[in-house]
């Protein structure tokens, strides 16, 4: 037996990964190293080598750690090869309205899942903000809310392909279920973030719409041939979604597509390598499966079955309280998930209904969440103080998150 009962093992082990997250360790560092003090605490030491070797040769790990890396270096890559720039440029010529350039700028550069992305789009959104005389923390908001809207039906988002695999559902059953969700995010934003703010009239001058909607399409092409591909993967009858092979196979596809166009050079490629993000995202990826491995060996899961025979705890609240807590807490979705789904698969059978449940909650409250990247980032380049952006951050969870259960309770 391990060295503190269960209960107590995981109360520390979880102390220790908040302040590590305080702390701002990687997350790669801070999941396997919590998977591990949670092992050497709660399990007979002989099991840590045994998780950690069933953890490196399943199938669905491998492929899941293979698929973010190729996530990851796409991401890299076009920056690196100054695609985003052209994506980003070639969108804002093709849509005059100011409104609407603002709002799908931070979320078609939320197709690149980098942590503190949503710096990325600031100076775009500060730029047409302008035209609109937003607010600072208007504009903070703006560039925060809508770089977060894509993210619960992007079928290449990490957390999602990761969800999809601790729960075994599609992941196009789980995006089926979020669409209308991302409906009430995109309109609670547009509503509370352009209140009352009229358009300017429009100083563009004629422009070459079709050559602008080519650039536009030749820069989006790698993640559009990655979604087409993974979603036309999932349909096949060879059960590739299972194993995570269908996001695998796409995104490197992807990849060969971002290098075709761009021609990139053994030299841009190599540099792409370098950043260190690449692997700390994957490293957590691994220590995602790690950890819900540990903890489902750690029996813990018993625990809470017998809260919930007892009748005491409504179901619904596990569902939404844990994952959203842990959201806030780690300050990220998959930190979130990847800490719920192995406790929560313990009491219950996941079902696409639950897993959307699950994750729609740890990424809402990771988006909140007062130590998130883009949030402090976004606060910082605009000069707002974080309560000025919550005025309109909370009311938008609160209305997305009313959203979320009834499409829970509704849609079986």
């Amino acid at each position: 037996m391990g060295l503190l009962s269960t209960p107590f093992a995981l109360i520390f082990s979880f102390a220790v990964l908040g302040i590590m997250l305080y702390r701002r360790v990687n997350l790669g560092i801070t999941l396997n190293a919590t998977a591990l003090l949670l092992g050497f605490l709660a399990l007979d030491w002989w099991q840590i080598p045994v998780k950690i070797y069933e953890t490196s040769v399943d199938l669905l790990t491998i492929s899941i750690v293979l698929s973010t890396f190729g996530v990851m270096l796409l991401s890299q890559l076009y920056k690196e090869t100054k695609m985003i720039n052209r994506l980003s440029e070639s969108l804002s010529r093709i849509i005059k309205n100011p409104k609407i350039v603002v709002s799908v700028l931070p979320a078609v550069l939320g197709f690149l899942p980098v942590a503190g992305g949503a710096l990325m789009s600031a100076p775009l959104v500060d730029s047409e903000g302008e035209k609109l005389g937003l607010k600072p923390q208007k504009k903070a908001y703006v560039n925060l809310w809508f770089r977060h809207t894509i993210f619960p039906v992007y079928p290449l988002g990490q957390v999602l392909i990761l969800t999809a695999a601790l729960s075994e559902a599609t992941i196009s059953s789980i995006i089926i279920r979020n669409i209308p969700v991302v409906a009430v995010m995109v309109v609670v934003g547009y509503v509370i973030g352009f209140w009352k703010t009229p358009n300017p009239k429009s100083t563009l001058t004629g422009s070459e719409p079709n050559h602008n909607f080519k650039d536009f399409l030749v820069a989006f092409s790698p993640i559009l041939a990655t979604i087409v591909v993974a979603v036309g993967l999932s349909l096949t009858p060879y059960g590739l979604s299972k194993q995570g092979f269908d996001v695998l196979i796409a995104t490197f596809i992807g990849l060969i597509v971002l290098i075709a166009i761009s021609k990139t050079n053994l030299k841009t490629f190599t540099k792409s390598l370098k950043g260190w993000g690449i692997y700390g995202i994957t490293f957590a990826a691994y220590g995602a499966f790690l950890l819900g491995n540990i903890i489902k060996a750690t029996e813990i899961s018993t625990i809470f079955e017998s809260v919930v025979a007892s009748g005491n705890v409504d179901i619904t609240l596990l569902l939404t309280g844990i994952p959203a807590v842990l959201g806030v807490l780690t300050a990220s979705a998959l930190g979130g998930v990847s800490i719920a789904m192995p406790i929560l698969g313990g009491i219950m059978a996941l079902s696409p209904r639950t897993a959307s449940l699950i994750y729609i909650s740890a990424y809402l409250g990771y988006v909140i969440s007062p130590t998130h990247l883009c949030f402090a980032f976004t606060a910082d380049y605009f000069k707002c103080h974080l309560g000025k952006i919550y005025k309109y951050v909370v009311p938008s969870f609160i209305v997305t998150f009313a959203a979320v259960l009834l499409v829970y309770f509704l849609v079986a």
